[in-house]
């Protein structure tokens, strides 16, 4: 019989408390952390959730789902730099706020490693290439620009929350030289 009150979304969200403040994110994740956190012995968990992969499959949905939303509401009703700039500001704020489902959102949104995750991040994806369309870049060139901007905006994220940026030069005018820098070889890809 399931613990009152313990449900799949409850195993969920306690493995999302557990993830968020974490650069490990999902990779840190135990059933046994999950399960203490409950208040259960893990096998109790095994009623909700049919294996560690599967938790943390749903993390990561999570993680996806979030940033999507983040950038969306960022990138919303803005175009071109003014788009990108929100865009990787969303990007960055989310990295340091919440790390681990940061860390979890990282999926290829081809394969994910369940059809819902890999629509999550293609919707995640989608809000990139929307953001392109403000530079004019032509269909063909897409795959390219968002590689080059998700590559950029999370290389930044990540060095900054890991401590990477150690000189007393301001970390914020950096990321807007980057971000010029992004946004003149954008323009470059387009007609």
């Amino acid at each position: 019989m399931p613990r009152a009150g313990l449900s799949r979304e409850v195993v969920v969200a306690l493995a999302v408390e557990l993830v968020a403040g974490s650069w490990t994110g999902p990779a840190g994740l135990s059933l046994s952390a999950v399960a203490a956190r409950a208040g259960v012995a893990t096998p109790s968990l095994y009623k909700h959730v049919g294996s560690l992969a599967e938790l943390r499959a749903e993390v990561a949905l999570v993680g996806v789902r979030e940033l999507t939303r983040a950038c969306t509401a960022a990138a919303l009703g803005r175009q071109g730099e003014d788009a990108l700039r929100a865009l990787a500001r969303a990007v960055r704020g989310f990295a340091a706020e919440r790390p681990g489902l940061y860390a979890a959102a990282q999926v290829d949104a081809a394969t994910g490693s369940t059809r819902e995750l890999a629509a999550a991040a293609g919707d995640l994806v989608g809000v990139f290439t929307a953001v392109l369309h403000g530079f004019g870049v032509p269909p063909e060139r897409h795959v390219d620009a968002v590689r080059s901007v998700r590559a950029a905006v999370h290389g930044f994220a990540v060095l900054e929350a890991q401590g990477g940026f150690q000189l007393p030069d301001d970390v914020d005018g950096s990321l807007e030289t980057l971000l010029d820098v992004l946004a003149a070889g954008l323009r470059s890809l387009g007609p």
